[in-house]
């Protein structure tokens, strides 16, 4: 009798133990597809989801606040770079599976009683989101192309009819770099903000006005066939002055140059050619009555130079053997204003 009483106790605890275990099973196995506590996608909670609502959920809050456009603004001209084009893309499912996957971790008890008590995991799992970046340099490419402009010199161009110039112009490049970086971090985002302005930096010319200026800032132009020398003080007409220039066969080189040297009352170091007869060769001393160049000289290519005369009549006629001729009061005029160096342009 007793031995049958223990073998009904112990049929018994048998009996509670597989129903424990049985319950224990069942339980964790309708929890299959179940994200425990404490599981989150970039700190979206999915605790207590199936895998279905899951998806759902990860599709509201990640999926469809990736598909806005990143949109670039510069003054009145807009850019948009879609999802689509930008191929944004999330795997969903395998974000989902990890997370179930870290809900399942440990064994059948373990598991069971963590949920049973509502233990958290602490688990974060990371959405790999990818996209092409060659799309993202291809709208850089487009704004650029909208917006860059490059910077224009000023310039200065001499001819017979004087100083012509055009004006510098500021250039403009987007700070291409700092907006790849900015679209490439907020693409990846839910939250940051995907509209931008596109920053810009000035392209400063070489050569402004202000530097032409200070190239001419004394020039002189002569224009041979109208027999006319004119000073430009930084690009404005100074004053003007009636010349004579070389005769046929003995031209005044055209072409530009500088002032070489200067003198007053110039000594006269006479060519060896024939036109200088018995003075060949010799140096005939500043002042002198046989020494043609009166008052003043500008030295501005191989012998030729700038200086006064005597021979009044010659004034606005081809006289000379070559050099500039100008009355003895403008030449002294235009001395005392023009520096050695100074630009010279014949034509």
């Amino acid at each position: 009798m007793r031995s049958r009483t223990l073998i009904i106790v112990a049929t018994l605890g048998v009996a509670v133990v597989a129903g424990a275990a049985g319950g224990v099973y069942a339980y964790d196995k309708g929890r299959a597809d179940r994200i425990g506590n404490g599981v989150t996608v970039d700190g979206i909670s999915l605790a207590g989801l199936s895998a279905a609502q899951a998806h759902a959920k990860l599709d509201r809050l990640i999926i469809q606040p990736l598909k806005r456009p990143i949109v670039v603004h510069h003054d009145r001209s807009t850019w948009s770079l879609g999802a689509r084009e930008a191929r944004i893309a999330v795997d969903v499912d395998t974000i989902v599976a990890n997370a179930v996957a870290r809900s399942r971790e440990g064994n059948i008890l373990a598991r069971t009683v963590r949920n049973v008590t509502g233990k958290s995991l602490d688990a974060d799992v990371k959405p790999t989101v990818t996209y092409s970046d060659a799309a993202i340099i291809r709208m850089l490419d487009k704004i650029r192309k909208g917006v860059d402009r490059k910077a224009v010199d000023a310039t200065a161009k001499l001819s017979a009819a004087g100083i012509s110039t055009t004006n510098s112009r500021t250039g403009l490049a987007v700070r291409a770099s700092v907006l790849h970086r900015r679209i490439r971090s907020a693409i990846v985002s839910t939250t940051a903000d995907r509209t931008f302005i596109a920053r810009t930096r000035k392209l400063r010319p070489r050569v402004t006005e202000s530097d032409l200026q200070q190239t001419y800032g004394t020039a002189i132009v002569v224009n041979r066939n109208a027999f006319r020398l004119t000073l430009y003080k930084k690009l404005k007409i100074a004053r003007t002055y009636s010349i004579a220039v070389g005769q046929v066969g003995l031209e005044t080189p055209a072409g530009l140059y500088h002032i070489q040297n200067k003198a007053v009352n110039p000594a006269w170091n006479v060519p060896n050619s024939a036109w200088a007869g018995s003075l060949a060769g010799t140096t005939v001393p500043g002042g002198a009555p046989d020494n043609p160049l009166k008052a003043r000289w500008m030295g501005i290519f191989a012998g030729a130079g700038i200086h006064g005369t005597d021979a009044i009549g010659s004034i606005g006629t081809a006289a000379s053997h070559g050099c500039i001729r100008m009355r003895i009061p403008d030449v002294i005029d235009l001395y005392d204003r023009v520096p050695v160096g100074a630009p010279v342009f014949i034509a």
